[in-house]
Order: structure tokens, then C-alpha cells, then sequence
């Protein structure tokens, strides 16, 4: 099923589960209310028929008198006085018993003046009578009124099935109510539920596209909230990985035509040996330029398979604390026989202010990149390189410049890709492990060009640990 339906499914049987309970717990609650105002409304309704009934001498106490006849004005002037919610008996009894005004029959008045006397257990005031149940609530006369309604006792007695009755109209718009307004609120969510998976079907058809490696025709999907965040992220991710394969049918052709090259350099000049072309002095140069091609396409071969293993090989870092100065020594010690040979002096600056720089890394392969840097400033310097290290807060960066004419502008987006080389670049892999390096060593690595001149490149790297102490 899908997520649509599951929800609306779900929404609809917590609705039917909300009415449901909202109804077993009010229907009762309704008919105690209801009792409770009804009793409060037969409390006033027995205090206002002693304040109206007829002032008369007290009659000596017999067992049941015989109903009294009550004056037409009085009982009219009950009856509109009293108005009831339901139809409403009245008793009124005088001191001894003696029955001085009923709306019930002999017997009825004999049952529910019984009813008053007793205290049933379980019984809520409620009188059953033979046609029906009676709520009854029993009022008897202040000791402070005249002398002779002293001792007066009203008892009032209304149906409970016309409580009921307005029990059941009640729950019935109760029921209304609450019906209408779930149908309301799962329509809403209807509406709520299709703009919150809308955006998941779109971005499940963006998902079958990446699956498909058709990485540039994932679109953005717009919305907000954490699929939007989703999405975005989808969207980036598709464009990475349009980078990426771009950037691998980039490899094969550049590999291709770089190993393509030398081939065919070493093809000709053997075939030509092997059929007498070159024969003396031109097949020893043909020889030479087989041998050196074979080192140039060693080379080649060497670093793919190194650049290929630094980026999909685990546990071949061995990460470990490496002091800044030590490794910058190290490199140029290295490189030391290309500087004298171009003749390039070498400025450093920030290893002198009394601090102990400490980077997390793996200190050959960190150092194999800073060469191939530090080779790559030595192609293009003029006179002079210059290293720089500094720290902050955030990290340390070491910062290698050259007074060169700079990178190329449409070179340097590119620069650190394979292959990617300027006019005097060897086999374009160089910079390519050294960004690989450097991000295995969780740095950064950027190029850029000085405003002066020259090309800079600035390796950043986590802070670890800056030990203040006197060199």
C-alpha cells in the first residue's frame, strides 16, 4: 500500500478512535449532568410550591388521607409558576402524613412516599414506578417559615426517560458536531498529507534517475522543511556524481591518450629497427628514445596505480602526530637538488615565534605531496619560493608560493584533477595525489594566484596540539 493511503488510513481509524472514545465517555456524562440540573430545577420548583401552597390548620397525623382537592387557582398558579423541563409530579405532605396536594394517583403518592422514607443502597434517588422511572428529590420546610407550614415536606418526581430523551438529543448533535468536524479535519489532512508526499514521489522519480546514472536530469524538487533538505541533497549528490563519472571518462581519455603517446613512439622506432630503418647511429637514438619512454610510461603506470590505491584503499595511513618544521626540513632536503639546479632560493617564515606546530597525519605520504608541490613551484619559480606556516584557532596552514607567472585562469578549476597539467607539466597525476593525500589526512588544499604574481597553494589542516616553548 502506499504511503498516501497508509496515512489517510491511519488518520481516518485515529478519528473513528477519537469519536469512539469521545462518546463512550460523554453519553454518560451527559445523563449525570442532566439528572444533577434536573434535581437542582425539582429542588426550587418543591420550595416554590411550599411558599404557594395554601395556609391551613394542621390536621392530626393519619396514616394516607385520601388526596385533598387543591383550589383551581392554586394548582393554575402551580402550573405556571413551575414551569418544568419534563412533566413534573408534585406531593405535598403536612406534618402526620396528610397528603394536602398530589398530581399522582393514590397509589403512586403511597409508593413514593415510601420511596422517601427508605434509603435503597445503589438506588441514586431514583423511583421506580410501574410505568416508568422517577428522578425524586424530597424538600421539607424551613423551621423559620409561618407556624403553620412547619414540618411541610414537598417531594417532586420527574420522568428519567425525558431526561434520557434529551440525553439522546444532545449526544445525537453531539455526535453531529464531532462528525462533522472529523470529516472536516481528514479532508485537511488529505490536503496536508498530498503536499507532504507529493514532494517524496517527485524525489523517489529524481532517486530511479540516479539509479539510472542519468545524473544530469535531476532536477531540484522545491519544498520545504526536511525534505526540502532531502532533496537539496539529492539534487547535490546527482550533481557530484555528474562530476565524478565526467571526471572518470576524463581519466580514461586522458590516460588513454597519455599512454597512447609513448606506444606509439616505442611501436615506431622498434618496428623501424626490427625492418632495418634506423640502423647505426639512428637505431641507438631510437633505442634511447624506447628506453626513455618505457620510464616515462613506468611512470605513469606507477602513479595511476598509487593515486588509485590512496583513494579506495583502507589502512594504508598510518596517522600520526608530525611537527610541522620537521616536515617542511624534510621536503626540502628532497627537493634540494631541483632548487639548486634551477637555482631558486627558499624563504620560509612562521616555524620562528616559539611554538611547536603539530599536525594528525601520515608523515611519508605527507610528504611525498609537499614534494610534489614543492617540484611543481620549482618548474614554474623564477627566483625564489616561499613556505609559510601559521596557525589560528580553527587549524594550521601551510602556504607554498612561487614567483612564477601564476596558474592559467581556465586551469585552475581543474587543477587538482588527473591529468590536469599546464605546458611544462609532466604526467598531470602530481597534484591529483597530492589532493588526495591531503584530504586523507582530513586537510584541505587550494590554489590560487597572488596578486603580484606566482602561483600559491595552501594546505589546511585540523588543530591538534600547539606546545608554547623556547626554540
Amino acid at each position: 500500500m502506499k504511503m498516501i493511503y497508509r496515512l489517510h488510513l491511519s488518520f481516518a481509524l485515529l478519528l473513528l478512535f477519537i469519536i469512539a472514545i469521545t462518546a463512550v465517555l460523554i453519553y454518560p456524562l451527559l445523563l449525570n449532568n442532566l439528572v444533577d440540573n434536573q434535581r437542582k430545577e425539582l429542588r426550587n420548583q418543591a420550595s416554590l410550591l411550599m411558599e404557594l401552597s395554601p395556609v391551613m390548620p394542621l390536621m392530626p397525623a393519619m396514616p394516607l388521607m385520601p388526596i385533598m382537592p387543591v383550589q383551581k387557582t392554586y394548582a393554575q398558579t402551580f402550573a405556571m409558576q413551575v414551569p418544568a423541563v419534563a412533566t413534573t409530579n408534585a406531593v405535598l405532605v403536612a406534618p402526620g402524613e396528610k397528603v394536602v396536594y398530589s398530581t399522582l394517583s393514590s397509589e403512586a403518592t403511597a409508593d413514593l412516599m415510601k420511596f422517601s422514607k427508605l434509603d435503597i443502597p445503589g438506588s441514586r434517588g431514583i423511583w421506580h414506578g410501574k410505568d416508568d422511572q422517577y428522578i425524586v428529590e424530597t424538600l421539607q420546610a424551613s423551621p423559620n417559615i409561618e407556624p403553620d407550614k412547619q414540618g411541610v415536606t414537598a417531594m417532586m418526581a420527574t420522568p428519567l426517560s425525558q431526561v434520557k430523551a434529551m440525553q439522546l438529543a444532545l449526544f445525537k448533535r453531539l455526535m453531529i458536531i464531532l462528525s462533522v468536524g472529523g470529516i472536516v479535519a481528514f479532508l485537511l489532512s488529505i490536503v496536508i498529507t498530498r503536499r507532504l508526499v507529493k514532494p517524496l514521489g517527485d524525489l523517489r522519480k529524481e532517486l530511479s534517475k540516479v539509479e539510472m546514472r542519468r545524473f544530469s536530469e535531476v532536477r531540484l524538487i522545491e519544498t520545504g522543511g526536511e525534505i526540502g533538505e532531502v532533496a537539496k541533497a539529492v539534487y547535490d549528490l546527482a550533481g557530484e556524481l555528474e562530476k565524478y563519472q565526467r571526471t572518470q571518462k576524463q581519466f580514461f581519455q586522458n590516460a588513454s591518450h597519455e599512454l597512447k603517446t609513448p606506444l606509439m613512439s616505442i611501436q615506431g622506432y622498434a618496428e623501424g629497427i626490427k625492418d632495418g630503418i634506423f640502423t647505426g647511429e639512428h637505431a641507438d637514438k631510437g633505442l634511447h628514445v624506447i628506453v626513455k619512454e618505457c620510464e616515462r610510461l613506468k611512470k605513469i603506470v606507477t602513479e595511476m596505480i598509487l593515486l588509485a590505491k590512496l583513494e579506495s584503499e583502507e589502512g594504508i595511513f598510518h596517522m600520526d602526530r608530525v611537527p610541522v618544521r620537521e616536515l617542511i626540513t624534510e621536503t626540502l632536503e628532497r627537493i634540494n637538488p631541483l632548487l639548486v639546479k634551477n637555482d631558486l632560493q627558499i624563504e620560509i617564515t612562521g616555524l620562528d615565534h616559539g611554538q611547536e606546530l603539530l599536525i594528525y597525519a601520515d608523515r611519508e605520504k605527507l610528504l611525498q605531496a609537499l614534494i610534489n608541490i614543492m617540484g611543481n613551484a620549482a618548474r614554474y619559480a623564477k627566483e625564489t619560493i616561499r613556505i609559510q606556516a601559521s596557525a589560528d584557532l580553527d587549524g594550521i596552514d601551510i602556504g607554498i608560493t612561487d614567483d612564477g607567472e601564476g596558474i592559467p585562469e581556465p586551469l585552475l578549476p581543474q587543477l587538482f584533477q588527473r591529468f590536469a597539467k599546464g605546458k611544462n607539466g609532466e604526467t598531470g597525476l602530481g597534484l591529483a595525489i597530492s589532493r588526495v593525500i591531503v584530504e586523507r589526512c582530513r586537510g584541505r588544499i587550494s590554489a590560487h594566484n597572488e596578486p603580484d604574481g606566482g602561483a600559491a597553494f595552501v594546505l589546511r589542516f585540523p588543530a591538534l596540539q600547539t606546545n608554547a616553548r623556547t626554540l
